[in-house]
C-alpha cells in the first residue's frame, strides 16, 4: 500500500471519532493496575538475571529505575 493510495478524508473521519476515555484504562481496578505492574517488574527482574547482568549494571543501562 502507497501513501498515495490512503485515503485521507476517511482517516480524518475515523481519527475524528476517538475518544480520549477510550485511550485511558479508567475502569481498571487501582489493585488490579498494581499487580500488573508488579509482574511487569519480576518479569524484567527475571530477564536480567536470565541476561548475566547485576542489578548495578541494569541501573546503568538504564533498564531500572
Amino acid at each position: 500500500m502507497s501513501i498515495n493510495s490512503i485515503d485521507h478524508n476517511e482517516i480524518a473521519d475515523v481519527a475524528s471519532k476517538w475518544d480520549f476515555k477510550d485511550e485511558t484504562a479508567t475502569n481498571v481496578a487501582r489493585s488490579k493496575r498494581q499487580q500488573a505492574e508488579a509482574r511487569r517488574r519480576i518479569e524484567m527482574l527475571r530477564d536480567i538475571r536470565e541476561s548475566g547482568l547485576t542489578i548495578e549494571e541494569a541501573k546503568e543501562l538504564g533498564l531500572l529505575h
